[in-house]
């Protein structure tokens, strides 16, 4: 009868940890972050003294509506750079902020009062800011809870909103700094006009969508020539009445085309003569129907010949227009004409383009006022009274129809072709916005400021691009060519919006004054305090309240004399002084009112970074930030933007339930954010993946130390090569950790660490040393282990907190005690010493030889000759190079995971195992010869020969000291 083989299971010391394989994310996350809460952390970071403050200041999104998933992009991005800067010895500063003036949420309002039949201008403004500010208020709370479930840490106890009162104060104040330093003016020029929100809309503000238009050929009869006429092209039908004169380019080559037949149904006139642009003229006689034979080219006519004609306008003499179109058209040069498309001759209409603007601006060109704010024409008009561009809700009025039919009429029309366009749209009704000349008021961009602030040019301009290139690091370095370009060519900036929620323009003009006399607008500080300490008191609504005029004018000034501004200013101006109440006066702002970093999408450019940026030069003498970072836009998994109507979007909240907010942060961490995110659900599937096997390699950590004892850890220089190995891994980890966090390289860091994790750490030492770990008894090997595993515990932890948040905080809580956090700690210091690169040097060799073990293993197991890598015992054929550098077989054996292993310098066989890409190494295979240890499972001859039945030495020892 055999004696009962001993069960040497319990004797192992195997792991034990309560850190489940299963993370229970989306249950567990809520706990933590009442946790964090109860606890005051973001209070407790502030406390720390003697840090340098890093200041992410916030780009206030609008409190309008639930999260979607670009807002989650972009506050996990701030949260990773205030959480690692932070953890790098700063004292990182994070208020959040919103947006609560404005077109989005007044337009919520509107949404309201149309569904109950209201008319929105028939209730007291005061009354109806006051349901703008309880819905934003309302969108606020909701928002800041679906932001702190993404686990963003800030100070969302106090965050900062344009429409407190303190902060209307500063935007009025701030607004003033223009009104007193002269570049503040009231201009008639054309600005993005909504027709049907009735106000200008700023650059960002506009989105471009395509749409179907009439595009006409309208011949201008040449005064003085009979027959003879300049053709423009336009997909605007609608300003020709508008026209006043027509230009050419003077590099262009133009040709005089003759009609010499028709075909039906033609508006071209036979025998007369017209001029276009020679690249395009066939384009144009083919939408007129003139096939070629119908028309030929009688000559050149030259720049210097053009600049002499001068033109009817088309509806020159019309009957029953009363003279109104009886005016000179004149032929101006342009730099802005090409012969890209249309006739290489533009219709010039100054009230409704820039480029149309600037031409009567430099040769005095009249302005006219034909379109009302509603798009339609003025009730005295001819022809075409009343009818609108647009109707009420954004559909094409009869505007171009009407136009249309009259340039029939009257011969006026060569041709006509229905054609789509990309055109400007409102992004918030979605409604198509048109150029509009309409009294707005303005800050000059390049006019000089008086105000002492001339470190960085004289004008706001100047200050802008000596801020983009000397002043702003960015982040990618692309975001400066894109600012710098689009600040360099903009226009004057559109202050004024014709809304009701909002900051006024805060100023008084002067009755009978023109916008161009000096006495137009009043400048008194007195004045301006005593409406400064209104607003800090009750808010922008004292501009309303009955009696203001008289209330802010005192007993200085008649308030018969004075008209009150009733404008409010764009919503751009509010966000962009946000620097001024935030980082300037609060206490947990900046010590020098300027911002480390500006975090928002590439949209940005011609929004906040833009504005921020025009407003700051305007008030500070340069930029608000120090550093400019941009990321790209959020994408499904077939790279199509998200469109609810596609049914293609992904909710945060949707992605937080099913997995949990830190594989939504580590979605974003994996991802290049300068370029466009693509997210889907194959994508989070790939992202879980990459996280179980992260918290699989943590939880073999964590298991491993519950048997370390601080008090026998082992001084580095006294641990195997293995583990100074994993150390100088670290301390190269480390730098790389560092340099990646300060350069705002997420994905980099976390590419890094995921690497070092699973494949330096899974894959080879923790499959090395898990023999150690479980079998040896009170060794120096085994307490190095331990040790190493602690050191890894406390950077790992560290060195991913600010990605997930979550996950880090479970692993750190495992370790220590219930009263502290890893988001309290800093990242450890890394000694310098335990850098070793001829170590490392000589590691990478031998684990190339290790891989030529492994992988002859592999062959024998695929054959089923061997189950497990313990049962052989290869035979390693090294040159002289490895054999200088492998000395011990026993610790090599234990690097590949052998039982035995024998190392030599002769000739190996011709059927030895090799890898093509490690020269001078060979392995021969052969089984391990002796019995299988019980209890380490390794094969050796000597098992069967100790006290303990079935073990082999090392387990006999380990035994004996249990």
């Amino acid at each position: 009868m055999c004696a009962e083989t001993p069960n040497y299971k319990d004797t192992l010391n195997l792991p034990r940890t309560d850190f489940p394989m299963r993370a229970g994310l989306p249950k567990r996350e809520p706990e933590w972050l009442a946790r964090w809460e109860k606890m005051n952390v973001y209070g407790q970071l502030r406390a720390k003294t003697g840090r340098k403050p890093f200041t992410l200041h916030d780009g206030p999104p609008y409190a309008n509506g639930h999260l979607h998933i670009g807002h989650a992009l972009n506050k996990i991005l701030k949260d990773m750079v205030v959480r690692s800067q932070q953890m790098m010895g700063f004292d990182a500063r994070y208020i959040p902020g919103w947006d609560c003036h404005g077109l989005p949420i007044e337009w919520k309002i509107e949404e309201k009062y149309r569904a109950k039949g209201r008319d929105k201008d028939a209730v007291d403004v005061v009354e109806f800011r006051r349901e703008c500010r309880e819905f934003a208020s309302g969108w606020v709370d909701i928002q800041r809870e679906e932001f702190k479930r993404l686990g963003i840490t800030g100070n969302w106890e106090n965050p900062y909103l344009t429409m407190d009162y303190h902060a209307e104060r500063v935007i009025a104040e701030e607004f003033q700094t223009f009104l007193m330093n002269g570049s503040l003016y009231q201009g008639s020029k054309p600005v993005m006009w909504s027709p049907v929100e009735k106000t200008a809309l700023a650059e960002a503000e506009v989105e471009y969508h395509d749409r179907q238009t009439d595009a006409i050929w309208v011949p201008f009869a040449v005064q003085g020539q009979a027959d003879t006429f300049v053709v423009i092209w336009t997909t605007t039908p609608w300003t020709i009445p508008q026209n006043r004169a027509v230009c050419f380019n003077e590099t262009v080559s133009y040709g005089a085309y003759k009609v010499v037949d028709t075909p039906d149904e033609c508006w071209a006139v036979k025998g007369a003569t017209y001029l276009f642009a020679d690249d395009l003229a066939a384009d144009a006689f083919a939408a007129a129907r003139l096939q070629d034979g119908m028309f030929e080219r009688v000559g050149d006519v030259a720049a210097d010949e053009l600049s002499t004609l001068v033109l009817n306008h088309p509806l020159h003499g019309a009957k029953g227009a009363d003279g109104e179109w009886d005016f000179d058209v004149p032929m101006l040069p342009g730099d802005h004409v090409t012969a890209d498309a249309g006739t290489g001759f533009v219709h010039t209409a100054p009230s409704h383009g820039d480029d149309d603007y600037q031409i009567g601006l430099k040769h005095g060109l009249p302005m006219t006022f034909n379109i009302l704010d509603d798009s339609s024409y003025r009730a005295d008009l001819p022809f075409f009274a009343g009818e609108a561009i647009l109707r009420p809700n954004g559909k094409p009025g009869k505007a171009n129809q009407k136009v249309i039919e009259k340039l029939v009429e009257v011969g006026g029309l060569l041709a006509r072709k229905r054609i789509t366009i990309s055109d400007a749209h409102s992004w918030r009704s979605k409604a198509p916005v048109i150029r509009l000349n309409r009294p707005q008021w303005f800050t000059a961009i390049d006019k000089p400021l008086n105000d002492g602030m001339d470190d960085y040019g004289k004008t706001i301009r100047e200050r802008a691009l000596t801020s983009i290139d000397e002043l702003v690091t960015w982040t990618p370095q692309t975001g400066r060519n894109r600012l710098y370009s689009m600040i360099e060519a903009r226009p004057d900036w559109v202050l004024s919006r014709q809304r009701a929620w909002g900051v006024p323009l805060t100023c008084f003009t002067k009755k009978g004054a023109k916008p161009t006399d000096d006495d137009f607008l009043l400048r008194d500080e007195n004045v301006n305090a005593r409406i400064l300490a209104a607003f800090e008191a009750e808010g922008a609504d004292a501009w309303y309240a009955e009696g203001a005029k008289e209330r802010f004018l005192g007993n200085d000034y008649s308030a018969d004399d004075y008209e009150q501004v009733m404008d409010i200013l764009d919503v751009w101006f509010d966000s962009g002084s946000t620097h001024a109440f935030t980082l300037r006066d609060r206490e947990d702002g900046s010590e020098d009112g300027l911002a480390d970093l500006y975090l928002e999408g590439t949209d940005q450019h011609r929004g906040w970074f833009h504005s921020s940026m025009l407003q700051a030069c305007g008030t500070k003498g340069r930029a608000p930030y120090r550093g400019v970072l941009t990321h790209g836009f959020t994408l499904d998994e077939k790279g199509m933007k998200m469109s609810k109507s596609i049914g293609n979007t992904i909710a945060p909240e949707e992605v937080i339930k099913q997995y949990g907010a830190d594989i939504l942060r580590l979605w974003v961490a994996q991802s290049d954010y300068t370029a466009d995110l693509r997210i889907g659900p194959e994508i989070l599937k790939n992202v879980a993946d990459s996280y179980r096997r992260l918290r699989n390699t943590m939880r073999f950590m964590l298991g491993s130390l519950a048997d370390f004892e601080p008090e026998k850890a082992v001084d580095p220089k006294d641990m195997p090569e293995l583990e100074r190995l994993i150390l100088h891994k670290l301390a190269v980890l480390d730098g790389t950790v560092r340099e990646g966090y300060a350069k705002y390289d997420f994905q980099g860091v976390f590419r890094a660490i995921f690497d070092f994790a699973t494949l330096d750490l899974s894959s080879f030492y923790f499959d090395i040393r898990k023999d150690a770990l479980y079998c040896d008894g009170k060794t120096t090997r085994r307490h190095a282990a331990l040790t190493v595993l602690n050191i890894l515990h406390e950077r790992l932890t560290t060195w991913l907190a600010p990605i997930l948040t979550f996950t880090m905080e479970e692993v750190w809580l495992e370790r220590n005690g219930a009263d502290t956090s890893v988001h309290l700690v800093d990242f450890p210091e890394t000694p310098a010493e335990w850098r070793d690169d001829a170590l490392a040097a000589r590691a990478e060799k031998i684990r190339a030889v290790r891989r030529v073990v492994t992988g002859a293993l592999e062959e024998q197991r695929t054959a089923k000759i061997i189950g497990s890598s313990l049962e052989a015992a290869p035979t390693v054929y090294v040159s002289q190079e490895y054999a200088d550098i492998i000395t011990d077989a026993e610790l090599f054996a234990d690097l590949c995971i052998t039982s035995q292993l024998t190392l030599s310098r002769d000739a190996a066989p011709e059927d030895a195992f090799v890898l093509a890409d490690v020269e001078d190494v060979a392995v021969s295979f052969a089984k391990a010869e002796g019995s299988k240890c019980d209890r380490c499972w390794k094969v050796l001859p000597d098992v069967g020969t100790h006290a303990h039945t079935g073990v082999c030495s090392r387990c006999d020892t380990a035994l004996s000291s249990h």
